[in-house]
């Protein structure tokens, strides 16, 4: 249990014990890459949206959001939700995840989608709405399914282009519209790798806030097929030995979770 717990509402302006500031998608930081004290932000001026995101540990989470154009002001710094991987506690980066996530859905809803008018976030639901003709925007999640397929001892791992040098993960795609996340997983690994899958099972989920996605992790096993790369998404792919693999993603990505779950045996079967 990481204590975070998300909630929704205006804040009333009151200082939060902990409040996420960004300006424009960047988050403001302390030299010492730590959330600074609320007091601090005075100097920003007038936010343009203050949101009550949950709580950890009992003590308010607040989001503050500031116009791009303001610039990120010299006093403080700015990383992104990867740079801070094991520099904050699990809670403190899941409720970063749900700012971050929040922010983008902000940003990208400033206007209704039906009439062209101003939206505005509701002050009981974690919605935009229209005043002039009443439709809401809720924030987004895009689900992803990523497959960690296996052949005996052997998993199939690949590198994007767009991975670091040297990474390669598990195969991930998003879910389409009307399709369940079942045959959105098969289909990804037919069209990414050329293979067929079977005994698909579940391993967990992960938010990941790029903008706006959730992670759904399952296991599965080689069912037919040669590998094939498909070449508009994948770099390099192949069967790799548990005492042979590659590069890997970062510890605190799903990816990375499940592959160690198959090393330690502790995976579904």
């Amino acid at each position: 249990m990481s204590g975070f717990v998300p909630s929704f509402g205006v804040a009333e302006g009151a200082i939060a014990s902990r409040v996420f500031p960004f300006v424009g998608t960047s988050l403001l930081l302390d030299p010492d890459l730590q959330l600074p004290d609320p007091t601090r932000l005075d100097s920003l001026g007038p936010c343009l949206e203050a949101i009550t995101i949950g709580s950890l540990d009992g003590i308010p989470c607040e989001l503050r959001l500031w116009p791009a154009h303001l610039g990120v002001p010299p006093e403080f710094t700015t990383r992104d939700y990867r740079q801070l991987w094991g520099r904050w506690p699990d809670g403190l980066h899941e409720a970063l995840a749900r700012a971050r996530q929040l922010v983008s859905w902000l940003q990208q809803h400033r206007f209704c989608g039906e009439c062209g008018g101003p939206l505005h976030t509701s002050a009981s639901e974690p919605a935009r709405e229209c005043r002039a003709c009443g439709a809401k925007a809720y924030p987004r999640i895009s689900p992803v399914c990523i497959g960690l397929i296996l052949k005996g001892d052997e998993l199939l791992l690949a590198r994007s282009p767009h991975f670091p040098p040297g990474i390669y993960s598990a195969l991930a795609g998003f879910v389409e519209a009307g399709e369940n996340v079942e045959d959105c997983l098969r289909r990804e690994i037919r069209e990414e790798a050329g293979i067929e899958i079977a005994n698909i099972r579940w391993f967990g989920s992960q938010p990941w806030p790029f903008p706006h996605s959730l992670m759904l992790g399952f296991f599965a096993d080689y069912a037919g097929g040669d590998v094939v790369a498909q070449e508009s998404e994948i770099e390099d792919i192949g069967w790799y030995p548990l005492d042979a693999l590659p590069m890997l993603p970062h510890p605190a990505t799903i990816a990375f979770q499940m592959i160690d779950a198959v090393r330690k045996g502790e995976h579904p079967r």
